[in-house]
């Protein structure tokens, strides 16, 4: 029997678990596992189920979608590896850890390709058999190196963008093509210390831990829904070169789960906050 997962995101209703389950049962369907959660604040429900079951989707998607609220956006799909392209620009561990869990099949995705502003990664993602694109944004306008990134981009299709530390903001214009597909890595504990040198102002602060977020990408620079947040404890002799070096473990450990959670399916954006089903 197949695999399948549907996803339910509307207004909240009395019965809506019963109503879903209900079409899976009449399907004939198997209900691996299932989740649900209704927001009282904003009156939003959500529901992610795995089942197996050999159906035609479309009827199933169609009776789902008569037993739910008009505005209902319902989608069911089989489990699949998306299309990755991970843009990078000098700093190499965060690539580094998405390309061994990509060789070793740890990351539910294919990284098709990589794409820099900087040369400086071209060897060591040749030695993943990644395909890897400079893309150079010296003498450009930020226009005109977004329409290079986009033609460089164009020819794999990505479901999602994994910016693995690209220190480039990336304008609403492009934001838009993508929406809700791009993923940033901070190295801060968000909402603090965003922007440029968070290690340099955690360490004016005397913060007594680190963080990194990994965040969906929306025109508000580090602003956009959060995924995953990790934290490492720190203390006074800490300088601001050992919270960077420290902080890059952190920065890996969250981008692999806000990846993995994303890839599968278990993230629901709820506004400007994310609904995770883990």
């Amino acid at each position: 029997m197949n695999s399948w997962r549907l996803l339910v995101h509307c207004a909240d209703r009395q019965g809506l678990v019963h109503r879903v389950t209900g079409v899976l049962f009449r399907s004939g369907c198997n209900v691996l596992v299932n989740h649900e959660f209704a927001d009282l604040e904003t009156g939003r429900f959500f529901m992610r189920t795995e089942f197996v079951g050999d159906i035609d989707p479309q009827p199933i998607l169609e009776q789902t979608r008569r037993e739910l609220p008009d505005d209902a956006d319902v989608r069911l799909l089989q489990p699949h590896k998306p299309r990755v392209v991970t843009l990078v620009s000098r700093e190499h561990h965060c690539l580094a850890d998405l390309l061994v869990r990509h060789v070793f099949n740890e990351l539910p995705a294919t990284v098709s390709a990589v794409i820099s502003n900087h040369p400086v990664l071209q060897d060591f993602t040749g030695k993943f058999s990644v395909p890897f694109h400079c893309v150079s944004h010296e003498g450009l306008s930020r226009a005109d190196h977004e329409s290079k990134l986009l033609a460089a981009l164009k020819p794999y299709q990505p479901d999602y963008l994994v910016l693995a530390k690209y220190m480039r903001v990336l304008s609403p214009d492009f934001v838009r093509r993508y929406p809700g597909r791009i993923v940033n890595i901070h190295h801060s504990f968000l909402p603090a210390f965003a922007g440029a040198r968070p290690y340099h102002q955690a360490f004016q602060r005397g913060v007594k831990v680190i963080g990194a977020t990994a965040h969906i990408v929306t025109d508000d620079l580090d602003a956009g829904p959060i995924i995953v947040q990790e934290v490492m404890p720190v203390d006074h002799s800490h300088s601001p070169q050992d919270l960077a070096r420290a902080g890059r473990d952190v920065e890996q450990l969250a981008l692999a789960k806000a990846l993995r959670l994303l890839f599968e399916d278990r993230v629901f954006l709820n506004g400007n906050r994310t609904v995770i089903f883990d």
